[in-house]
């Protein structure tokens, strides 16, 4: 493989997702020549499944509150957030020819509500730019000082003066985040955190009584387990939960708290008890619940599913209500969660996210040990640190 002799040095970037390509483009505005490295047969696959739910492409909120979503990682990942944040990355969008919308929790997200219109010209930017981007070619770890890949052609070296890797995390593994570079990294003596999932489903064991419930709405909810709370809303899918308000606490489901939902939050359990005192007649128990309390027939199955037969008592009835505690509640698999806690601690780099043990060699994006919930949170990490390790490595290269 022939190398670009450019005067401002050649970088690889290992991996095309968001992370990979914010590096490539900020070397590439650094003047430095740049190859992309891919082992999937197209670029951004995960970023493409994420413009499917409409692409939420940051959150508009005050520094401190969306810094805190990063929990443990927060003052590590600080810089990089305020060197590109929510509204730098407005702009960027914007400039690549996206009219975007903020929804009324702050999420941002592009008017077309998906990915693709914006990869397209993000790709057409680094082609402008000179970037080479080479799919199909998996990365394999090091041959002497170079770069090795399995490509389609055979076995393939590349000689980099910097390299970023933005390889992903763990989940997905059919849309290219395999995991499967950490044993590279180990075999160098590079400490990788154990992946685990994040903002995952939770698998529940439903008897034959739910079918009638799946793919309905539990609205309106709030969730708790340990220390994680949210409120929102779920679905009763075939196999568990899933949703937004699920995801949000599923750190405590994994740390093994029990998942609680309280079905009717905006209702104290006095009101609550105040309305089931009332004359039932000859109610059967869920015509009793959706006139009495307003709970609806997914609800009701849920309420039904988990604490069958349903006590007698108002005030046990009504702290049911309000503490609904879902048996044998675990989370889904790893390769289906959105996200995955592990990978490379932050110990293991420097500040500009080199590695200690690797010299010239940056990693970014969900890479790193870090974890934050949905919510535009994932994708703006994952394009800060790609930019920041993209800054560092083209002024590695500058003063080589």
């Amino acid at each position: 493989m022939t190398i670009d002799n450019s005067p401002n040095g050649h970088a690889v970037v290992v991996g095309a997702g968001p992370a990979g390509l914010m590096a490539a483009e900020t070397l590439a505005r650094s003047g430095v020549s740049v190859t992309i490295c891919e082992h999937k047969p197209s670029v951004g696959r995960k970023f493409l499944m994420a413009g499917k739910s409409g692409l939420n492409l940051t959150k508009i909120e005050d520094d401190a509150s969306f810094l805190n979503a990063f929990t443990e990682a927060k003052p590590l990942l600080q810089p990089m957030l305020a060197g590109f944040d929510s509204v730098a990355i407005q702009k960027w969008a914007e400039d690549l020819g996206q009219t975007l919308f903020t929804g009324s929790t702050g999420r941002v997200f592009p008017t077309v509500m998906k990915a693709s219109p914006l990869l397209r010209a993000w790709l057409a930017r680094l082609a402008g730019a000179g970037v080479q981007i080479n799919t199909r070619w998996q990365w394999t770890g090091w041959h002497g000082t170079s770069l090795a890949f399995a490509t389609p052609q055979g076995q393939r070296t590349l000689g980099a003066d910097v390299t970023v890797l933005a390889l992903g995390g763990a989940s997905w593994a059919r849309l290219g985040s395999t995991g499967e570079w950490a044993t590279i990294l180990r075999g160098q003596g590079i400490d990788v955190a154990a992946f685990e999932a994040a903002n995952a489903g939770v698998a529940v064991n439903w008897s034959s009584h739910m079918a009638p419930h799946f793919g309905a709405a539990l609205k309106g909810i709030a969730l708790r387990s340990g220390a994680h709370r949210s409120r929102g809303e779920a679905i009763i899918a075939t196999k568990g939960l899933e949703g937004g308000g699920i995801y949000a606490v599923s750190r405590g489901v994994r740390d093994g708290h029990p998942l609680v939902i309280d079905l009717l939050p905006d209702q104290s359990v006095e009101a609550l008890i105040a309305k089931l005192d009332r004359p039932r007649g000859r109610m059967s128990v869920s015509n009793y619940l959706r006139k009495a309390v307003k709970l609806d027939a997914a609800k009701i199955g849920l309420l039904q599913e988990m604490a069958r037969p349903l006590p007698q008592d108002s005030r046990v009835l009504a702290e049911l209500l309000k503490a609904l505690s879902m048996k044998n509640a675990k989370l889904r698999p790893l390769d289906e969660a959105i996200s995955t806690a592990g990978g490379i601690p932050f110990a293991a780099v420097d500040e500009t996210l080199m590695l200690n043990a690797r010299p010239d060699v940056f990693v970014a994006g969900e890479m790193l040990d870090w974890e934050a919930p949905t919510g535009g949170y994932l994708l703006s990490a994952c394009l800060a640190t790609g930019r920041w390790a993209g800054q560092h490595a083209a002024a590695r290269v500058r003063n080589v």
